[in-house]
């Protein structure tokens, strides 16, 4: 969903890049030397599920993973996000520069904002990689950060002008599969994820995967 150069009026260009570096500034001071090669990992993840899209508008489809970075990371994501984006923009000229700020927010907050909340929703209930609980919480956060952020590029779209309302109203049509389908990658990721790299889910859940785990094999 890269939003591409000349599309934005200037008022919501600048709001939306303030709005950006600030989730930045406050993502990198999330950051420690323990988190870092896991945001390296991620944006990598994010990049290359990135990659290949396909063209709608202004605008256009494609995975992004952003759920399970926000899960993971949590305000991280953001200047994960952002690294990302400048590589796509830089290697493969998808979005742009001077929208770089919106193209940040409108993925990486709906995603730290789901991931967050998902964290307290998974602290309550004891976690394993073959839990239902796991499956059900992965995709949701998938598909509502794929959807909440289609929503936000359609909001910033609609903000810029009366001739992108048939635009934004075709993302919002035209993105609902691929909601579903990147739930669904979301869920078997993040399953992938805790059976090989169990240490990845976040500090707020990991006690009670690590104390399930050792259960079981007492």
């Amino acid at each position: 969903m890269h939003i591409v150069d000349g599309v934005l009026g200037p008022p919501v260009l600048i709001g939306a890049s303030l709005l950006a570096v600030a989730g930045v500034a406050r993502g990198l001071s999330a950051l420690d030397t323990e988190s870092i090669p896991r945001a390296g990992l991620l944006t990598a993840v994010f990049f290359i599920a990135s990659l290949v899209h396909v063209p709608i508008g202004p605008s256009s489809a494609h995975l992004m993973l952003t759920g399970l970075m926000g899960l993971l990371l949590g305000w991280a994501a953001f200047p994960a996000v952002l690294v990302g984006l400048l590589l796509q923009a830089a290697f493969f000229g998808f979005g742009g520069l001077t929208v770089i700020g919106a193209n940040t927010l409108n993925l990486a907050l709906p995603a730290v904002l789901i991931g967050l909340l998902a964290r307290h929703v998974l602290a309550r209930f004891d976690i394993s990689p073959r839990s239902a609980t796991l499956l059900v919480a992965g995709f949701f956060v998938g598909a509502l950060s794929f959807g909440a952020s289609a929503l936000s590029v359609a909001g910033v779209l609609a903000l810029s002008g009366s001739e992108f309302l048939a635009a934004a109203r075709l993302i919002l049509i035209v993105q609902i599969p691929v909601m579903l389908v990147e739930g669904a990658i979301t869920a078997a990721t993040l399953r992938l994820l805790l059976t090989v790299r169990p240490e990845l889910l976040p500090a707020v859940a990991g006690d009670r995967l690590f104390a399930t785990e050792h259960t079981q094999e007492a």
